[in-house]
């Protein structure tokens, strides 16, 4: 459960290359997309002693992130996101994770983005 006091770490925009789309042929090259993450350790910043042990590494975040987004072709960003947002409960001490995904497919908008968010299962911290 998100707390009231909620500390954030955020990763804004990591670039991550990964075969993705549709048609085969969209798939056929790898593309760049752009990965925002938004986590809520389990332990606010004031529990943290300035201890890195007790925090969550972000570097180690951005290469994890990095490596699932190129293990496999995906049709869907959907699939992307929900891939790294399970990926990041199941693996850090977090209580709650958004992924926002963003990619540069249609020609008269910036980008399309997608977003998830979750938070963990109270029962999984036990």
């Amino acid at each position: 459960m998100i707390k009231k006091n909620a500390d954030r770490i955020k990763i804004r925009r990591l670039a991550v290359e990964t075969s993705i789309g549709v048609p085969d042929e969209e798939r056929a090259n790898t593309q760049t997309l752009w990965v925002s993450i938004s986590l809520q350790p389990v332990r606010n910043f004031d529990e943290l002693r300035d201890d890195v042990a007790l925090t969550i590494d972000y570097y180690e975040v951005s290469l994890r992130v990095v490596e699932l987004a190129a293990e496999k072709p995906r049709h869907l960003i959907e699939t992307l996101a929900k891939d790294i947002t399970e990926f990041l409960i199941q693996n850090y001490p977090v209580n709650y994770v958004n992924v926002e995904i963003e990619k540069r497919i249609l020609d008269n908008a910036d980008y399309v983005a997608v977003q998830m968010e979750r938070f963990r299962d109270s029962s999984a911290m036990e």
